[in-house]
């Protein structure tokens, strides 16, 4: 069964058109991205699948039904804008959303303290919410957002503000809970997160559908005949070569795509030849950053 169905769905405020006739659907239990820049419509369409927004025209299907009152206990949904209420005590908080969501008090509590064990805050569970840190405030509001158990997690931005180290504790919780069957809505900026967790994606730009499929689908469509260089030394001479199309340059590491008749080894031996050294050179898939700045760059470049 697919957990969502999106079709056709539209929305405008006054002259703005925010969304435009998007459909894709989502079979249940996978990792799905919804991609795109800033005032591209994701937010629109999440609150339209939540049924916070209705659609000007199209329709949306959760689980093979038109919403109902019994799918809000079925989803979580973690905003973009976190809230939380300050002079709360924080398991004092995640109690009372969990009964909000249809949970006891006695459960949601126990259900809190569990969640709060496995993130390393139960120490902190007698604190105001207004005593922690941003980032432990984004672990406890993740925390709100799953401890009813929901079937259908929608999370925009999800890694925002994160370190490294808390970007992949979620990451390891959000597989743990793919593979427990849960759907998951993954909208991030972080290009390179969505193509290695989601297997299917949809990228709207100005409210539009632009590109969708699944990763492999899109990978082997948009392939680019790219090499990644790591090196020391001078490396704009690259760009010049008559081989390569593009760079796309770090410093000391590039991602270069060449000419379509041209081949990876051509550029090995103009760099064997040239006074850098060489740390790595790979031939490499094109990455979803590459397709994502291909398709929407330049359309939104101000």
């Amino acid at each position: 069964m697919n957990a969502v169905e999106v079709d056709t769905i539209s929305k405008s405020y006054d002259e703005l058109k925010a969304v435009d006739g998007v459909s894709f659907t989502i079979p249940e239990g996978q990792m799905y991205g919804l991609l795109g820049p800033n005032g591209a419509g994701k937010t629109s369409i999440m609150r339209m699948i939540m049924n916070i927004l209705i659609p000007d025209s199209g329709s949306i299907a959760l689980w093979g039904t038109p919403f109902q009152e019994q799918h809000k206990n079925r989803i979580g949904y973690l905003p973009e804008e976190r809230g939380l209420y300050p002079k709360m005590r924080l398991v004092d908080h995640l109690q009372f959303l969990g009964e909000l969501k249809g949970l006891s008090a006695h459960r949601a509590r126990e259900i809190a303290m569990q969640w709060l064990e496995k993130f390393q805050l139960a120490d902190r569970a007698h604190e105001k919410i207004l005593e922690l840190s941003k980032g432990l405030q984004q672990k406890a509001q993740f925390i709100a957002t799953i401890l009813h158990s929901p079937d259908l997690l929608i999370l925009d931005e999800p890694f925002s503000g994160l370190d490294p180290v808390n970007t992949k504790f979620l990451k390891d919780i959000l597989l743990e809970l793919k593979q427990g069957g849960v759907t998951i809505i993954l909208s991030t900026h972080l290009m390179e997160q969505a193509e290695k967790l989601c297997e299917g994606i949809c990228l709207i730009n100005r409210g539009k559908v632009i590109l969708q499929g699944t990763m492999s689908e899109i990978k082997q469509r948009y392939s680019h005949n790219a090499v990644i260089v790591e090196y020391s030394g001078d490396g704009n001479f690259i760009s010049t070569l008559p081989m390569v199309k593009s760079v796309n340059d770090y410093g000391n590491y590039m991602e270069i795509r060449l000419r379509e008749d041209a081949v990876p080894a051509q550029l090995f031996r103009a760099l064997a030849d040239a006074s850098i050294e060489v740390r790595r050179f790979e031939a490499a898939e094109t990455s979803l950053n590459d397709i994502f700045i291909d398709l929407v760059g330049e359309d939104n470049h101000e």
